[in-house]
């Protein structure tokens, strides 16, 4: 993919958005919205989208993203952690796309799991925990590790690790879509308004 129109980029980035909404949460609370899991971790299994709609199906699929991003534009959010693993993402992304080797072999992995969980949601556990062991295997070990920060009560859980770990895949596969499509760190400092006129858009058709 080349440049693409920003209200592509924004799609992606509300891929983003929306998997680590869901991370915040786990890490806060415990749980997550398994509706809004499934909508960005479906995703991780299409590695050669013609088009954002291949990856995240129709806008309604992010909405949740969506809003996130638009307060992020707004400048609304109250987390200061999420910004915080927004760029974390963002750098691992950029070190995932310079190493080829952890590229071959998470999608390597990815096609295998696709094969063998065909037809079931990437929200049941034996995926989430395969989804999380790609994590660990293959992305865990790149710099700069992406660092989450919660209640540990819910971040010793393993349970709750496994969903995270596969939720922070999700990221990441946004993120290298964001890239993909043209997207840039200087958006969010020269491209603000487009951005999220192009997100109020964006959710006026979800």
């Amino acid at each position: 993919m080349s440049q693409a129109p920003v209200q592509d980029r924004m799609i992606a980035l509300a891929g983003l958005a929306q998997a680590l909404t869901q991370v915040r949460r786990l890490a806060e609370n415990g749980q997550a919205d398994v509706r809004a899991m499934d909508g960005v971790l479906t995703g991780v299994f299409q590695l050669d989208p013609a088009s954002t709609d291949d990856v995240y199906g129709n806008t309604a699929t992010i909405r949740p993203g969506l809003i996130r991003m638009r307060e992020q534009l707004r400048k609304e959010s109250r987390d200061p952690q999420f910004p915080k693993l927004v760029m974390g993402v963002m750098a691992l992304e950029r070190s995932y796309s310079r190493d080829a080797d952890a590229q071959r072999a998470l999608r390597t992995g990815l096609t295998q799991l696709a094969a063998q969980s065909t037809g079931q949601s990437p929200t049941q556990p034996a995926t989430l925990s395969a989804l999380a062991d790609l994590y660990v295997k293959h992305i865990s070990p790149l710099k700069p590790k992406v660092m989450v920060q919660g209640n540990p009560h819910y971040l010793n859980q393993p349970s709750v690790v496994v969903e995270i770990r596969a939720l922070l895949l999700a990221a990441l596969r946004s993120a290298v879509l964001w890239r993909q499509l043209g997207g840039s760190s200087l958006d969010f400092l020269l491209q603000r308004k487009r951005m999220t006129d192009s997100v109020e858009h964006l959710l006026q058709r979800s």
